[in-house]
């Protein structure tokens, strides 16, 4: 990439997307554009083409997505496949027709089955069924992946999926209901803090800035605390618990949201597609000559930890003293997802936030709001 080129970050206002915005702005990049929902609906066909034919973008860094954690995942099923399906399809197929250079497309690592050996290799994507409650989603981050394949086969583009791991980071979704499980650890405990030092002026201000389900801070003390109750924020004897979704026994991998954009810039800096052909060949031999699939990247920190251990960690960040509490009658979902990072870490990109001081800069952030 030019520094003058053309780069479109799609959900450039979203966590990997501000990120995205955030290097690109700091490597010297000067003519970044972005569309809010507003402005653009990605949903819409002739919308997204008409955007393409009048701006004719050089590098599409492809970041918007329909996302959540469990909850919203096997809640919104028809949602999520069909939205995440429209907005791929819409910015890829019209990157081709419009001749953009490269296009980076962001997946998740739900896309590899529920019964993955470990740690997580490229070659395992569709070698089992899926995880049920995100499968939808799962689904349509894998026809991405092929999408952008099947394109560079057929018509020579340079598409390139990369999958993360688990993000956490700046403008991060803390909504209780559709978060993933780090925003929602930090919420919970935030609040529970709160609560338990009686703090409520502070709760009405978190509710002021996130209302949950309608109920801002303006809301009376009765209607605060049924909603806190609801999502496991309770107050009982003078003692304050926090109940959290499952055993507390999966095993997650996290990365932060300014690793992830570094990585992706390096790599629509770095790698064209050609580039993984070579490497595939190069590790599979005959096979790869044959049947070229396979050619999205993990990109992770290729180190996990319980979400057991997680939630104590937040915990002793946030310096929340009350208890936790495991619903063991909640899924767990998968319980493992770690990434093999071996293609990226050997392309020469290595992540450089440690997860301690990743939580604490965020959970500083999200005081000062």
């Amino acid at each position: 990439m030019e520094k003058n080129s053309k780069i479109y970050v799609a959900g450039h206002l979203g966590l990997v997307g501000s990120a995205l915005v955030r290097n690109l702005t700091k490597k010297g990049y000067t003519q970044i554009i972005g569309r809010s929902i507003q402005e653009l609906d990605l949903t819409d066909y002739h919308a997204v083409h008409e955007f393409f034919m009048a701006e004719k973008p050089d590098y599409v860094f492809l970041a918007a997505a329909k996302v959540g954690g469990i909850v919203a995942n096997n809640t919104y099923r028809g949602q999520f496949i069909y939205e995440n399906l429209q907005i791929q399809n819409n910015i890829i197929h019209n990157a081709y027709l419009s001749g953009v250079k490269k296009l980076l497309f962001l997946g998740s690592s739900c896309i590899y089955p529920k019964a993955c050996p470990q740690p997580i290799m490229e070659e395992y994507l569709l070698t089992d069924p899926l995880e049920y409650t995100n499968e939808p989603y799962a689904i349509a981050k894998i026809a991405g992946i092929k999408l952008c394949e099947s394109y560079n086969l057929q018509y020579g583009t340079n598409f390139i999926s990369v999958m993360p791991t688990n993000l956490y980071g700046t403008n991060d979704n803390y909504d209780l209901e559709k978060s993933h499980v780090l925003p929602a650890l930090i919420r919970k405990m935030h609040l529970g803090k709160c609560l338990l030092s009686g703090n409520w002026d502070a709760i009405r201000k978190d509710l002021d800035r996130r209302p949950v389900e309608g109920i801002n801070g303006r809301a009376t003390q009765d209607q605060v605390m049924n909603i806190l109750n609801k999502y496991g924020i309770q107050e009982s004897n003078g003692s304050v618990h926090v109940s959290l979704w499952g055993t507390g026994s999966p095993r997650r991998e996290f990365l932060n949201s300014n690793d992830m954009a570094d990585a992706c810039v390096f790599v629509m800096e770095n790698v064209d597609f050609s580039d993984l052909i070579e490497n595939r060949k190069k590790e599979l031999g005959e096979m790869a000559q044959k049947e070229i699939r396979n050619t999205h990247i993990n990109i992770g920190t290729g180190r996990d930890l319980t979400i057991k251990e997680l939630a104590e960690k937040v915990k002793s960040i946030v310096g929340f003293k009350g208890d936790l509490v495991w619903d063991s009658t909640k899924p767990d979902g998968t319980m493992q997802k770690l990434l093999n990072v071996d293609k990226i870490n050997s392309l020469g990109w290595k992540e450089s936030i440690q997860l301690d001081e990743g939580i604490a800069t965020i959970y500083g952030e999200y005081q000062h709001e």
